[in-house]
């Protein structure tokens, strides 16, 4: 861990025990004082304990809090299959794709700062992309217009993932190996090579646009995105648990790396090959570097649903809250782009803000949901949302790949059954 970083927890951990706006925790409450049921609310820890007993997950850390009060916070299991410590409710998980909303806030602090306009070219920032081309028909071309931050933060801008192989440009992203450059510059300069899969703004496709971001907050703040999540939101949050790269002395909390063995149907541990280090991180992945906690991540949800601010201390304006949480899908870029990809794919009745998904239908969704809820998952299993209609926030928090069960969904049944009074 870097020396400014080691300074910064310092300072944090100085705040949070001097400040009595920082020191506030939430407050934990019957659940009957915010309209949810005490009896019914059991589902929830009944749901978790049978995904344990039967093996499904090792671990499961559950929360769910309403008018800004905790109701419901419970930790069950084990910190991996091979690895009977018991899990902590301040366990640290790999949060991968929920680091996603918060590159975005952090993109619209500068934005805020008049540092750039939502529909100006990323090659403005980064010169390298000024002559990316965009693999159409196997023909490259130039693109009829350029990639611009609004693309970004939509995943509209014509990259991917290169996690599937049913695509050329998805092949190249494969053999550049990029999510595993030594660094940001060098992450983009190997991704400026490859060309666009679509023409910018004509779809919707999950991609490794909010890296790509990344790199824009730190040519415009003129720091590591390390340190400007930091400085801008970590700390004014109070969040000390939410890092690129965990200290070496909280290692310890971080559970363990698995995944389900679909031959063998049954939880295993990543090798250590084949686990990313949080150790010496040399590039910080706007999306899907971090590490977090329930507690942290809560705060987080919770600056967003008061409309971007925490305990006193605002992050965001609430007008530009309101813009994130907008659908800024067309239908027909939407419906382009939902149902070709298999990882993280937008729900029916859902569309895209900025950095999470914003549903649009709720009767058309596969759950209990509201118009308007706000969300996002993470590559080993972890998911939250808010709920601004119904002043609610649910987060559950597991560590396995490939997944194959239902919790997300099956979580939220159980909470919103627990409701006895809506708002």
């Amino acid at each position: 861990m870097t020396l400014y970083s080691l300074l910064n927890r310092l300072i944090i951990a100085t705040i949070l025990s001097s400040s009595i706006s920082h020191a506030k925790d939430f407050q934990t409450v019957k659940p009957e004082d915010v309209g949810v049921s005490s009896e019914r609310l059991k589902n929830v820890e009944a749901l978790a304990t049978t995904y344990i007993d039967k093996k499904m997950y090792s671990g499961i850390v559950t929360l769910l809090a309403r008018d800004g009060k905790i109701v419901h916070q419970q930790a069950v299991g084990n910190f991996g299959t091979d690895n009977d410590k018991a899990l902590e409710v301040d366990s640290l998980f790999r949060i991968y794709s929920m680091t996603k909303p918060i590159t975005a806030a952090a993109a619209m602090i500068l934005y805020e700062q008049g540092k750039f306009h939502l529909d100006d070219p990323i090659s403005k920032f980064l010169p390298q992309f000024k002559q990316q081309k965009v693999l159409l028909n196997g023909t490259l071309k130039d693109p009829t217009q350029p990639v611009t931050i609004r693309h970004l933060l939509t995943h509209t801008a014509g990259l991917t993932y290169g996690w599937t192989q049913d695509n050329p440009v998805d092949v190249q992203y494969a053999e550049a190996d990029l999510l595993n450059s030594d660094n940001l510059d060098e992450f983009i300069q190997e991704l400026s090579q490859i060309p666009l899969r679509f023409e910018p703004g004509t779809r919707y496709h999950y991609s490794v646009a909010f890296d790509v971001l990344g790199a824009i907050i730190e040519k415009l703040s003129g720091m590591p995105l390390d340190q400007f999540f930091e400085q801008k939101i970590f700390l004014p949050l109070g969040m000390q648990d939410t890092f690129f790269e965990v200290p070496e002395d909280q290692l310890h909390r971080l559970v363990d790396d698995q995944t389900w063995d679909y031959q063998e149907n049954k939880n295993r541990t990543v090798s250590p090959e084949n686990q990313r280090s949080f150790s010496s991180v040399s590039m910080f992945l706007g999306g899907g570097g971090l590490v977090s906690t329930v507690q942290d991540y809560l705060r987080f949800s919770q600056m967003i649903l008061n409309q971007g601010e925490f305990n006193g201390t605002r992050i965001l304006s609430p007008k530009t809250i309101e813009l994130m949480s907008s659908d800024h899908l067309s239908d027909k870029v939407r419906a382009e782009g939902v149902g070709e990809y298999p990882v993280q794919d937008l729900y029916n009745g859902q569309s895209m803000g900025f950095g999470y998904g914003v549903v649009t239908n709720a009767s058309t969704m596969p759950d209990l949901s509201s118009i308007g809820e706000l969300s996002w998952g993470g590559f080993a299993g972890t998911k939250f949302w808010i709920d601004p209609q119904e002043k609610l926030i649910g987060i559950a928090l597991v560590q396995q790949y490939q997944s194959p069960w239902t919790l997300r969904s099956d979580l939220k049944t159980a909470v919103y059954q627990a409701l006895q009074e809506l708002r």
